[in-house]
């Protein structure tokens, strides 16, 4: 719906907008200078990211997609001081005792790091590090290569939505509005609601976005009872479920702005 909102929005702003099934995209020879999108198939991320090469301009582009997958996210946000918990990368077949006690975290969440959440059980929570052993198993017999390792933070969850070089940026408490994908927000529970700053959460998720080369994101952070935060969980062009009308327009405005830029550029 948010795909379809967007496309309509560039339509009145008198654009010509051509839209393909990821299938109808892969196999069309159109050598489209401007493409959005919101892929997820590995074969038509392939293809932007060919088309990338060629020089078209992509919102969100393959590298970018690819960058929000679990241990790529993980390692660029940590690198670049993006506020983020403490984490462990590791072969699923290899122990990770020493790794977390190190980390001295009281309990853990373990997600696959090959890829998105696409299963329920690809994000785990584990009390003690018995239960995380005993999921990374789980994830060897489904061959899963490797997972990312995350602290479990104490806190109100909180989701975003937002949309660069735009002054969009919308967010909320996911338990309070029931809004879930795998109903794993019942683990942080009901929100205090502790005090923290819009500002500095939207500069960080706009820079984080820019360092994974993503401009359309959403995602889900942590805010601890002192106001400060830590992103969990960043994606490429999500849903945009309960904000979808506010969204579409400022999605237009931006892939509009990379369009203007790219023809003053060229």
């Amino acid at each position: 719906m948010i795909f379809s909102l967007t496309a309509e929005c560039l339509r009145n702003m008198d654009y010509d907008v051509r839209e393909y099934t990821e299938a109808e995209f892969i196999l069309s020879e159109e050598n489209e200078r401007y493409i959005f999108n919101m892929a997820r198939d590995k074969t038509t991320i392939r293809q932007l990211k060919k088309c990338e090469r060629n020089g078209a301009i992509i919102i969100n582009p393959g590298t970018g997609i690819e960058n929000c997958t679990r241990e790529a996210m993980t390692r660029m946000l940590l690198e670049n001081n993006i506020p983020y918990p403490a984490s462990v990368i590791i072969d699923v077949t290899d122990d990770p005792s020493e790794g977390l006690k190190e980390m001295g975290a009281e309990a853990f969440w373990i997600k696959r790091g090959d890829s998105h959440a696409i299963h329920r059980e690809d994000v785990t929570y584990a009390r003690n590090i018995p239960e995380v052993k005993s999921i990374l198993k789980e994830f060897a017999l489904r061959d899963i290569p490797n997972a990312v390792i995350n602290e479990h933070l104490v806190g109100d969850l909180v989701k975003f939505y937002g949309v660069a070089d735009t002054d969009f940026f919308y967010w909320f408490y996911p338990y309070d509005l029931s809004h879930s994908k795998f109903g794993l927000e019942k683990i942080n529970g009901q929100a205090h609601e502790f005090p923290f700053d819009v500002e500095v959460l939207k500069e960080s998720c706009d820079k984080a976005g820019e360092i994974l080369n993503v401009k359309v994101y959403g995602g889900d952070c942590v805010v601890a009872e002192d106001g400060s935060f830590k992103i969990i969980d960043f994606n490429d062009w999500p849903s945009f479920a309960p904000c979808r009308n506010e969204a579409a327009p400022k999605i237009a405005e931006c892939i509009h702005k990379q369009i203007q830029r790219d023809l003053i550029n060229s």
